[in-house]
């Protein structure tokens, strides 16, 4: 049986906003008479979640409020939730950056953390000497340092720079060193944040990899923040999901994202969806809508329904070239078709993509759009992504297109 390597008992964490630190030497000193009468802190009856959509009365937000779970060894835990959930302070807790407010955190083993860009590493240092410091702080000694530093470097792809400080590095050359400091080094537990998302999709492909290997073949401990929900379920065989800093699902990593994706994904059950205009952007995308045949607006669709989606689009450039990427993308944002459509028009211009009906079978779906001009440069990628459901399934298999570079072209039909 796993023995458990983490345990959070009541974990909270509050913050007084606009203050460095816990509150004033007024509210300091208020704690001390209260506790030194035996009393509760006062600070803990106040304080809203840290929701960022209101702006709230009070001073004091609760980053995370009473928290508990357990992580057993050899378990890759992803931890999601929207943008404020409190996934990094839990982090932070974890890897000892800060105190909870209240409740306690039990470890077992050292623990290497990836928690942001230049995390434990000494700017004016190089990056061999910054691999030693890493090492020391977690324990170790200098041979077995030593016995790891090559396996270091290759991996990290920086042998050119190893020994230059490491605040002439670029943020991707920082985030490899770092990442291969922490994977190679002998901790126990790993916890790395968002962070790999500044290096490239090779560089993120092959940490990955490595996570899975430190995971399943060294038996250590990992866990893992990211938005990529298709990277979280490929490395985690378990989930935390956090919202406005409490925990709502602790479970398996399948039904958590499930959860997530149920409940709390972007512009769920929505028909429409604007981006604010860019004046400074040549070709931009407007808006997309959902409709029937008949135009109007549709939230579900039967899978023996035509879909109809409604593109507007700006456009400044005169020459030709431009193009608008127009893709189905699975919940995880896997491609599943894609289909291209190069524009002739300056102004602004209306676009309907008709989805015929019994082409994609019923489940939940995003539609992705770029414009671009191609081998060029990209020129609008909205990171926001408006949702498909279908629902009744009218048959068991997709008919699919043509392929282009290995990936399925929707059969749609384009028209103004």
């Amino acid at each position: 049986m796993s023995k458990v390597v983490i345990k959070a008992e009541n974990i909270s964490k509050q913050y007084r906003l606009g203050l460095v630190g816990t509150g004033t030497v007024k509210d300091d000193m208020k704690r001390w008479w209260h506790n030194l009468r035996g009393k509760e802190d006062p600070f803990l009856k106040i304080g809203e979640a840290n929701d960022r959509s209101s702006k709230g009365e009070s001073d004091y937000v609760w980053s995370l409020r009473d928290i508990n779970f357990e992580i057993k060894q050899g378990d890759s835990v992803g931890i999601i939730g929207r943008n404020g959930a409190g996934k990094s302070t839990l982090l932070k807790i974890l890897s000892q950056v800060t105190q909870p407010t209240t409740g306690k955190i039990y470890t077992k083993g050292r623990i290497a953390s990836l928690l942001e860009v230049g995390t434990g590493f000494h700017p004016e240092m190089t990056g061999r000497e910054n691999i030693y410091l890493n090492g020391a702080i977690l324990g170790m000694r200098k041979h077995e340092i030593t016995r790891k530093f090559d396996e270091i470097v290759a991996f990290s792809g920086v042998e050119r720079y190893i020994d230059t400080p490491v605040k002439r590095y670029s943020s991707g050359m920082y985030v490899r060193l770092a990442f291969a400091v922490a994977a190679h080094l002998e901790s126990e537990i790993l916890i790395v944040d968002e962070v790999l998302a500044v290096g490239d999709a090779e560089f993120q492909k092959k940490c990955l990899g490595k996570m899975n290997d430190v995971s399943k073949g060294e038996g250590r401990t990992i866990l893992f923040v990211s938005h990529n929900l298709d990277a979280v379920k490929k490395l985690c065989n378990k989930g935390l999901l956090l919202h406005h800093g409490q925990l709502i699902h602790d479970g398996n990593i399948d039904t958590t994202l499930d959860s997530y994706l149920l409940n709390y994904s972007s512009n769920e059950k929505q028909s429409e969806l604007n981006f604010h205009e860019d004046e400074t952007k040549e070709a931009q995308i407007l808006s997309v809508a959902l409709k029937d045949k008949e135009g109007k607006n549709v939230i579900e669709f039967y899978s023996n329904q035509e879909i109809c989606v409604h593109i507007t689009l700006k456009n400044t450039l005169l020459s030709k070239g431009v193009r608008l990427n127009f893709s189905l993308l699975d919940k995880f944002e896997n491609v599943i078709f894609i289909n291209r459509k190069d524009l002739d028009f300056t102004g602004i211009s209306e676009w309907v993509v008709q989805i015929p009906s019994d082409t994609i079978i019923a489940n939940q779906y995003k539609i992705g759009l770029a414009l671009d001009i191609p081998k060029v440069k990209v020129l609008d990628y909205p990171s926001e992504k408006i949702n498909l459901s279908i629902v009744n399934i009218a048959q068991d298999e997709f008919k699919y297109g043509d392929t282009e570079n290995g990936v399925f072209k929707m059969p749609v039909i384009w028209s103004k």
